[in-house]
């Protein structure tokens, strides 16, 4: 029975799919609330796959399913057939950190302490924290407010009476009430593990109210010391919850997850609150083999967090639906209010995770970085080619004044600086930044097309607004390349992107690596013409001094400024010390003239 044979007998039901190559390896496994439908899109119009997905397509020698009874079942399954086959064409996630959890020991004086390992030996785990360091703060917390043993004794009631034990230096300094020697009742100690349990479970601010009360009942009997106790335990909880992350009071438990998407990568922000508090979050990365929707990648990590930290809360934000329901689960896309403003809290978190993971990838691996670059900026764009070649032109001048212009070279995002170019202004008189950008942009191809028509860039910045960007993109029109590259205009107030016919400016992602080239091109070519411009300016100025000199030629201005480096220092020398130089009674005129200035 051929492939298309064995789908077509797939049964209309929600389930996991896995195909299978020719060597009997798993090469992707999926989930679908109609199986049958699901598959069959594969193979009836395989005209409409990417590329990628036909690649996979054409290596599939069978296919099996297994039948679930609901969509959440199938993303459960899904996921884990994913983490034991490992499957060539799937979503892998990027993470494989063991989290930790709070364990309450099922002995008779329990202890409370934090794990990686989970057991089931009748101990009650809580977790697990996607924060190692929240977790410790809450067993300070605790140590604070209920002083339990952190000791590994076996003890039991029976132990205590046979006075078995001896008390240790945590009884001594006061952080255990010495359970082991009497000090304690085994109820008093499993009221106070209860009460840690509560809090475990989210019931702070409940726990903070009933302190209260306990407080204002023992005051109003006239037991102060009674009342004092429960008012530092009521603080201490204060203390630690004024720490977490307060949304808003009107927002109660519920889950977010935000996606951001990078080429063949996605990064995703999960976040739970309980109370209007937020109590974990976690970023895990996505790498897709193959091209997936969207809502496939956010249904992917809503089921690794779903096997991570259990069921997930009544209420769940999200960008956008994913690809799956679950009974007893809404999920909402806020679009204003506090709903919209924590959505995008942790938007920003996932965008925080990419452009760490690309710096870091700087670093590793800089040919992908660049590579990322050069395709977030093609994209960014709306570029038919991707922009290995980038060129970015900038005017300098002042007041008119011996005006320059700059071109820098990118080559692969990085600058080419054997390719820089300055450009003397030549045919403008006066400041025109508009003529003068249409005459260097014109040199620069109308010779590039002469020597090296192959190496024309696919991207032209133009440092400045419309009417630099509009001369620049005439003189390319006269030479007939205007459709074949892309030039855009960088405006240096709001960072904004003007193209050619669009009224509107193009606003990039400010932390964008797309924008961050573009910035550092520009800024870069700012640099080369000021530096050029500098130079121009002190070589008119010391001209200019020495020249006005009567008897002062062109070999005297070079023999005084190679001796002495500079105007000034040639005006604070002495007579006698230039008349070996160029004569006295030249040395004279020269000093005279100088001290006036």
């Amino acid at each position: 029975m051929t492939v298309k044979e064995k789908i077509s007998l797939f049964p209309h039901a929600p389930g996991v799919y896995r195909y299978y190559d020719a060597e009997g390896n798993v090469i992707y496994v999926g989930k679908a609330k109609d199986l049958h439908k699901r598959v069959a899109q594969y193979f009836v119009s395989p005209d409409r796959l990417t590329r990628k997905t036909a690649v996979m397509v054409s290596r599939i020698a069978d296919a099996q399913y297994s039948v679930v009874d609901s969509e959440a079942d199938a993303l459960l399954l899904e996921n884990n057939l994913i983490k034991q086959y490992k499957p060539r064409y799937n979503i892998l996630l990027k993470d494989s950190k063991t989290y930790p959890w709070i364990c309450v020991s099922a002995d008779e004086f329990p202890k409370v302490y934090l794990t990686r390992r989970f057991v089931k030996d009748g101990s009650r785990y809580f977790g697990p924290y996607s924060s190692v360091m929240h977790a410790r703060n809450l067993l300070e917390l605790f140590s604070e407010l209920y002083p339990l043993r952190s000791c590994n004794l076996r003890i039991t009631a029976e132990a205590v009476l046979r006075k078995k034990f001896r008390p240790c230096l945590d009884f001594h300094i006061g952080k255990c009430r010495g359970c082991c020697v009497g000090g304690i009742s085994v109820k008093e100690y499993n009221d106070n593990v209860e009460e840690i349990v509560r809090l475990l479970k989210g019931g702070g601010r409940e726990m903070i109210r009933h302190l209260k009360e306990q407080m204002t009942e023992a005051a109003a009997q006239l037991d102060f010391e009674t009342a004092e106790e429960y008012r530092k335990k009521m603080v201490s909880l204060e203390k630690h919850y004024g720490k977490s992350l307060i949304v808003s009071s009107t927002i109660g438990s519920l889950d977010v997850f935000s996606l951001v998407f990078d080429t063949n990568e996605a990064f995703g922000n999960f976040m739970r609150l309980k109370d209007g508090a937020v109590i974990q979050s976690l970023n895990l990365g996505f790498k897709m083999n193959i091209e997936e929707e969207q809502s496939a990648v956010l249904g992917m990590f809503i089921g690794e967090i779903r096997l991570k930290f259990g069921e997930l809360s009544r209420e769940v934000l999200v960008p956008f639906m994913p690809d799956v329901r679950m009974d007893g689960v809404e999920f909402r896309i806020p679009v204003k209010g506090d709903r919209l403003a924590l959505l995008e809290l942790s938007l920003k978190n996932a965008k925080e995770m990419r452009f760490n993971a690309l710096k870091q990838q700087e670093h590793t691996d800089p040919d992908e970085f660049r590579m990322k670059v050069m395709t977030e900026l093609q994209r960014a764009l709306g570029m038919k080619e991707l922009p290995r070649h980038i060129e970015c032109f900038d005017n300098s001048n002042i007041q008119g004044t011996n005006p320059v212009a700059s071109c820098v070279v990118f080559r692969d995002a990085v600058p080419s600086r054997k390719d820089y170019r300055h450009f003397n202004i030549k045919t403008v008189v006066g400041p025109d930044d508009f003529a003068s950008m249409k005459e260097v942009v014109n040199r620069r191809y109308s010779r590039m097309l002469r020597e090296a028509p192959d190496d024309l860039p696919q991207l032209i910045v133009i440092d400045g607004g419309k009417g630099q960007l509009g001369s620049a993109y005439e003189a390319l029109y006269e030479l007939g390349i205007a459709d074949s590259l892309t030039v855009v205009g960088l405006a240096k107030r709001f960072e904004e992107i003007i193209r050619v016919g669009d009224p509107h400016p193009l606003f990039l992602d400010r932390n964008s690596q797309a924008l961050k080239v573009m910035q550092h091109i520009r800024d870069e070519a700012h640099r080369f013409g000021i530096t050029h411009h500098r130079n121009r300016r002190s070589k008119a100025q010391i001209k200019s001094a020495l020249r006005e000199i009567k008897g002062v030629g062109e070999k005297t201005e070079q023999r005084l400024i190679m001796h002495y480096g500079s105007v000034a220092r040639i005006a604070a020398a002495s007579v006698e010390d230039m008349a070996g130089l160029i004569g006295k009674d030249l040395a004279q005129k020269v000093h005279d003239h100088l001290k006036c200035l």
